[in-house]
């Protein structure tokens, strides 16, 4: 089955692919990015808003099949997950560095200046974007 295939029987994997395709920056996480439900994800959020990007997000906790699903699809284990036009870009760690070393920036399409410097702090007050959770 390739991305653009969905099953019927599994409607959770296919609102999940449908989010993947729809937005162009979106971030799976525990939370919303007005309220972080876990550090891992306060920093990668922080590190989108410091960059100025705007990006979907998606909390996992409501039902814990989206956390099984998306982590199916993606072949990645852990929350979060950022997806940048279609792909999945990483965790925390892996967002984390690429912002440090200004990777980041790059794959955004936002100016370099922007990255290559140490990580902002997951407290650090920006406004974020609702966007509906669908996938529960």
């Amino acid at each position: 089955m390739t991305d653009h295939e969905t099953r019927d029987d599994n409607p959770i994997r296919a609102a999940i692919r449908e989010a993947i395709e729809e937005h162009s920056t979106i971030l799976f996480m525990k939370g919303t990015p007005e309220q972080p439900a876990c550090g891992f994800s306060a920093r990668t959020v922080a590190a989108l808003q410091s960059l100025g990007v705007p990006f979907a997000a998606v909390d996992v906790l409501p039902d814990p099949r989206i956390r099984q699903e998306l982590s199916a699809i993606s072949n990645w284990p852990t929350i979060p997950q950022l997806f940048v036009g279609r792909e999945l870009v990483g965790g925390c760690d892996i967002v984390t560095e690429m912002y440090e070393s200004g990777e980041l920036a790059e794959v955004l399409g936002v100016p370099e200046s922007a990255g290559g410097r140490p990580a902002p702090a997951a407290d650090a007050p920006a406004p974020g974007l609702q966007v509906e959770n669908r996938l529960g």
